[in-house]
C-alpha cells in the first residue's frame, strides 16, 4: 500500500479511494498502535485503563458510513468511542483535550467536493499526530490484525454525547471574551460543520448574525459557497448593509473574511491583524509571527514596518503548528485563512479566528478594510506546470539561471518562487510584483523554461 497520510489526515474519494474497510483499518490500527504507546497506562496500580475516544464528523453523506465503520474499528481493538455528532474539526481537537480522550477522529474532507471524504486524528490533548506515529499506523494497517482481538466486556463500548456542542461554545467564548455588540455579520456556513454552531457562537457574543449557506443536507457542503466561494457571502453583505462577512470551509477549521464593500480579505491580511492586535497587548511572543512561504510580499513588507519578525515554513497549516511548537510561539497562519492561536488552540479554528477578528473591530472602532488596509497585497501570479520529471527541474541549470535573473529584475519589490507539488508530476511558479502585468510575464517566461527543462 502506498503512504495514506498526507499533510491533513487520509483522504480520498468516499466509498471508492476511502472506503469503509480503509476507515476500519485505520481506526483499529491507531488504536493498536496508541495502545502501544500510552494505553497500557494502569491507574494507582490497578490494571490498564481502558482507551477512550472522541469521534466527529462533517455534514457530507458518506460521514455516517464512514463514522460507523470508524467506530467499529475502534471499538473491535478496545477504545471505548464517545460520539459527539457534526461539529468542526477544531471542536473535536477541543474535546479530545476536554474529555481527556486517548485519541480524537474526524471524518471530513474540509473544503473538498461532497464525494470526497477524510479520517483526520488527533492525539492526546487534540494535538495533530507527529509524523512517526502516522508511520507506525501505516504499516499496522498494511500488517493487518496479528494479535489476538479483545472479547466479551473488553469491546470497546459507544456513547452519544449530547454536551459537546455547548463545551466547545463555552470555549470559544471564554477565548474571546469581546462583546460584540454593534455589529452586523453575514456568516456563510458552506452547508458544512459550522451550520451547527457559527450563528449561535457569533450571536452569543453580542453580534447581529446573518446567516447563509447553513443549509446542510449531505449533500450540499461547500457547493458553491463557503471560503473558496466567496462571491456568495460579498453578495449578502452589501445586500445587508453588513459590517463584515465570514465565510468557513466544509469543517470549519479555516475562515476567510470580507470587509463592508464585499472586498477580500485573505489569510495574510487576517494573520496581519491578529499580529499587530496581540502586539498592542503583549501577547505576541517574541514579536514573531508563522507564516508559509506563500505569503504574500506585502504581508511582509507590513510585519517588517510593525517590528514583527515572520519565521517562514512550508505550505500545510501542520507545519506552521510545528514550528510554533518548536519555538513556543503564540500565532501563526496560512494565506487560506487557516489561523492557530497557541493560547486557545490546538489546531486552525475558523470560528476562534473570526471571534477575533471582530473583537478588533469592536475595540478599536475602525472597519475590517481599514484594519486589514496594513496589507498592501502585491499582484500574484501561480502557474501550474505539469512536467515529466519534477526532480530534474530542481537540478536544472537553465531553470536555476531563470530564476536567479527573475529575482534580480524584481529586487525587493517582488519574488519568485517554485514548488513542486507532493503529489503530482507539477512545479508551480509563482512570481509576485508591482505590477500584474510585470508578474504574468516574469511568471510565463519562468514557465516555460521550466517545461523546456
Amino acid at each position: 500500500m502506498g503512504k495514506l497520510f498526507g499533510t491533513d489526515g487520509v483522504r480520498g474519494l468516499a466509498n471508492a479511494e476511502l472506503t469503509p474497510e480503509l476507515a476500519l483499518a485505520i481506526a483499529s490500527a491507531a488504536a493498536r498502535v496508541l495502545a502501544s504507546h500510552h494505553w497500557a497506562d494502569s491507574v494507582d496500580g490497578g490494571p490498564p485503563r481502558r482507551p477512550t475516544a472522541v469521534v466527529g464528523r462533517d455534514s457530507r453523506a458518506s460521514g455516517e458510513m464512514l463514522e460507523a465503520a470508524v467506530v467499529a474499528g475502534l471499538t473491535s481493538a478496545g477504545a471505548d468511542v464517545r460520539l459527539v455528532g457534526v461539529l468542526p474539526t477544531p471542536a473535536i481537537a477541543y474535546l479530545t483535550g476536554f474529555y481527556g480522550a486517548d485519541v480524537g477522529v474526524v471524518l471530513s474532507a474540509s473544503h473538498n467536493p461532497m464525494p470526497d471524504n477524510g479520517v483526520k486524528l488527533f492525539a492526546r490533548g487534540g494535538r495533530k499526530l507527529p509524523d512517526e506515529i502516522e508511520s507506525e499506523i501505516e504499516a499496522e494497517v498494511d500488517r493487518g490484525w496479528t494479535s489476538t482481538r479483545p472479547v466479551g466486556a473488553a469491546v470497546g463500548r459507544v456513547v452519544v454525547s449530547e454536551d459537546g456542542l455547548q463545551h466547545y461554545l463555552d470555549h470559544l467564548l471564554a477565548a474571546a471574551p469581546t462583546d460584540l455588540a454593534g455589529l452586523t455579520v453575514v456568516v456563510d456556513c458552506a452547508h458544512g460543520a459550522a451550520s451547527t454552531v457559527a450563528a449561535r457562537l457569533y450571536e452569543a457574543a453580542g453580534a447581529r448574525v446573518i446567516p447563509i449557506a447553513c443549509a446542510p443536507d449531505g449533500l450540499n457542503i461547500n457547493d458553491g459557497v463557503g471560503s473558496t466561494h466567496l462571491a456568495s457571502v460579498a453578495a449578502a453583505v452589501r445586500e445587508h448593509g453588513a459590517d463584515l462577512g465570514i465565510a468557513h470551509d466544509g469543517d470549519a477549521d479555516r475562515c476567510l473574511a470580507v470587509d463592508a464593500d464585499g472586498e477580500t480579505v485573505d489569510g495574510d491580511q487576517i494573520l496581519a491583524i491578529c499580529a499587530q492586535a496581540m502586539q498592542t497587548r503583549g501577547a505576541l511572543i517574541a514579536d514573531t509571527v508563522v507564516a508559509t512561504v506563500m505569503s504574500n510580499l506585502g504581508f511582509h513588507h507590513a510585519m517588517r514596518a510593525a517590528g514583527i519578525t515572520v519565521l517562514t515554513t512550508g505550505v500545510g497549516d501542520r507545519y506552521v503548528l510545528e514550528a510554533l511548537t518548536e519555538h513556543g510561539l503564540s500565532l501563526g497562519g496560512e494565506q487560506s485563512g487557516h489561523i492557530i492561536f497557541t493560547d486557545a488552540a490546538t489546531t486552525g479554528d475558523g470560528l476562534l479566528t473570526a471571534l477575533r477578528i471582530m473583537s478588533q473591530m469592536a475595540e478599536t472602532g475602525q472597519s475590517l478594510a481599514t484594519l486589514a488596509g496594513v496589507v498592501r497585497r502585491l499582484p500574484q501570479v501561480l502557474v501550474n506546470v505539469t512536467v515529466v520529471d519534477k526532480n530534474r527541474v530542481a537540478s536544472s541549470e537553465s531553470v536555476s539561471e531563470a530564476v536567479s535573473a527573475a529575482a534580480v529584475e524584481l529586487g525587493d519589490e517582488g519574488r519568485i518562487l517554485l514548488r513542486a507539488s507532493g503529489t503530482e508530476q507539477l512545479v508551480r511558479v509563482m512570481v509576485e510584483a508591482a505590477s500584474q502585468a510585470e508578474a504574468d510575464a516574469i511568471a510565463h517566461r519562468v514557465a516555460a523554461v521550466v517545461r523546456s527543462a
